[in-house]
């Protein structure tokens, strides 16, 4: 424990307040102000409508990214004074990314007929937003790829002020639009909302237009596209999967209970999202370079049990507070149209408090590239989400069942993750190695 609370005081919080805190908080004011926009104009209707389409986007611009992100940080920051490597680096990123994103632009275009039949309900035709998605894509794409060089070369300052300003004019853009359009123009914002922050990056990234000569054809190394290869499967399969069970989710309490309930279960999970972004930051900060440092048993299991003795204890304060202001929380990022969304809070905190004990563990998935590990488990969690949501919401019903699935899904990965670590965990205190 002493450890984790010494780390975060000399690190994570200096790191936290330099980088995550400020941007986490203006993803959470934005979220929220365009979340009461969409209740006041629109209602748990479009709220429905935008978190498929939120979803669509989101999975969508992971393959065109070819979730590099992480993988593209790292090896820029390891070479970034070895101009050779770092050619290497920044040709393979830049020319494999723009293949994958024109590719995945040219199939948004053509079939966004098909693609709007998919994930929209029947007589809702926006198959043009899906266009625009496409048209704007690759600016997304190099919004990432110039994140990923500042990254890099550590300008952790100037990528505040991007964040910042970005949502800013992301979000101004989003509330003129929908005052304007109602549904259309919430539509039309979630998908140019974060191409547009390219326009702010430009303007971070001109201190690098050195960079530029050293992106060439001949310098694309698929040995790099390779070392990258399991991080960015990993990265992928979960960015993709989760989205589109949520659409699946989303999809099917419309079909059998109405548009109204699934905005209520829409409206919470972006609660949901809003008040995990601090504790996945901290996290994503200190236990996955944590988890990639320790090669015994003994160091894990005292190092996961550090972090629960820790923060746990503050994460069940927290969810219990928020329980507690639920009816404030409601009307202040809604209106009084979704307070049934109350009832549905002690079910996601549960599962939420679930999801976290088990990521916790499950980091170590990513941090040992425990490849096979991994997939199968996040591919039982998105099967057993999915069916038992919808087994829920067919007995018990609406958005209510959706969330009962939510922590019941959870406790079952759960189940399985401590399955897999149970000798690690709570095994004899042989000082054993993992396997590289």
């Amino acid at each position: 424990m002493k450890r984790l609370i010494d780390y975060i005081n000399s690190k994570v919080l200096v790191q936290m307040a330099s980088l995550q805190i400020v941007s986490v908080i203006t993803k959470i004011v934005a979220g929220i102000l365009t979340s009461k926009a969409i209740a006041v104009f629109i209602g748990p209707v479009g709220l429905a409508l935008v978190g498929n389409l939120r979803d669509f986007v989101k999975a969508f611009q992971t393959i065109a990214t070819g979730g590099f992100y992480k993988g593209a940080v790292k090896y820029i920051s390891e070479f970034k004074e070895d101009a050779y490597n770092l050619s290497k680096t920044v040709s393979t990123i830049y020319y494999t990314g723009f293949v994958f994103t024109i590719l995945v632009s040219f199939f948004c275009y053509f079939k966004a007929e098909w693609i709007n039949t998919v994930i929209f309900p029947i007589y809702n035709d926006y198959a043009y937003v899906i266009q625009i998605f496409a048209i704007v894509l690759p600016f997304y794409a190099l919004n990432l790829f110039s994140f990923a060089i500042m990254n890099g070369f550590s300008k952790y300052k100037i990528l505040i002020v991007i964040n910042i300003i970005g949502q800013i004019l992301s979000v101004s853009i989003a509330l003129l639009l929908i005052y304007q359009n109602q549904i259309d123009g919430a539509l039309i914002s979630v998908v140019i909302a974060e191409s547009l922050i390219f326009l702010i990056t430009l303007v971070g990234i001109i201190n690098r237009r050195s960079l530029v000569p050293l992106i060439k054809a001949r310098n694309v190394s698929f040995q790099f596209f390779k070392n990258m290869g399991t991080h960015s499967l990993m990265a992928v399969f979960s960015a993709i999967l989760l989205p589109l069970v949520g659409i699946a989710i989303r999809t099917y309490i419309i079909d059998n209970v109405g548009f109204k309930d699934a905005g209520f279960w829409e409206a919470m999970t972006r609660i949901s999202k809003y008040y995990l972004m601090f504790i996945s930051s901290l996290i994503a900060l200190y236990l996955l370079p944590r988890f990639a440092e320790i090669d015994s048993t003994k160091e894990f299991k005292k190092e996961v049990f550090s972090f629960y003795k820790t923060i746990i204890p503050v994460l069940a304060v927290g969810l219990l507070i928020i329980y507690l202001l639920k009816h404030y929380i409601v009307l202040a990022i809604f209106t009084d149209e979704f307070q049934p969304v109350e009832d549905l809070f002690i079910w996601q905190l549960l599962g939420d408090f679930v999801k976290v004990l088990s990521i916790v563990i499950a980091y170590q998935f990513l941090a040992k590239k425990m490849f096979w590990h991994y997939v199968l488990t996040e591919a039982f969690l998105v099967i057993i989400l999915y069916t038992t949501s919808v087994y829920f919401i067919n007995s018990v019903g609406g958005a209510k069942g959706a969330v009962i699935g939510h922590f019941v899904s959870y406790l079952m990965y759960f189940g399985i993750i401590l399955l897999i670590f149970g000798s690690s965990l709570f095994g004899v205190d042989a000082d054993k190695n993992f396997e590289k």
